[in-house]
């Protein structure tokens, strides 16, 4: 019997584990927009002052992780956040993502955040199918708004709000 998945809020110790997941995603899809992968020290540095991060854990390692950042740097946005979520892709469609913003949701709200939003490169099925099951609906589509790979890429965006 396999063992069960943990949520836990991260820390910078998991740095390592959150920087293994990502980096993959970044050096060979759209799912992110960043060129470079970012370093163990960015990673922790990240972690630290996100509004909030968790990790789902498996046997001892870390295999997803969610987290909550500024939605805009204006005032106003205050009470708003962008959510994203990054699985391993051996864990990928086990219900990872679902169980992280099962945490990291309720805790947000808890916080006092008004809004969660979710940019999604497009096109990402597995993507929109977990942002739709846990609540989210689609506001609306950036069209050819990220360059990556010599080509333009649609990002649709998502809101939940929270309460």
């Amino acid at each position: 019997m396999p063992n069960p998945l943990g949520i836990r809020l991260a820390t910078a110790a998991d740095a390592v584990a959150v920087r293994g997941i990502y980096a993959p995603i970044v050096e060979n899809t759209v799912i992110s927009f960043e060129n470079e992968v970012p370093t163990v020290a960015e990673m922790a540095r990240r972690i630290e002052t996100a509004h909030a991060f968790f990790a789902a854990e498996r046997d001892g390692t870390v295999i997803g992780y969610a987290y909550a950042s500024p939605h805009r740097e204006r005032a106003a946005y205050r009470t708003s956040v962008d959510v994203s979520v990054y699985i391993d892709k051996d864990d990928r469609q086990a219900g990872v993502g679902t169980a992280l913003y099962g945490s990291l949701l309720p805790h947000l709200k808890r916080q006092g955040y008004h809004a969660a939003f979710a940019g999604i490169a497009l096109p990402n099925e597995g993507s929109v199918a977990l942002h739709e099951r846990v609540g989210f609906s689609s506001v609306g589509i950036y069209r050819e708004v990220g360059f990556k790979f010599d080509k333009f890429h649609d990002v649709g965006w998502w809101q939940m709000i929270l309460r």
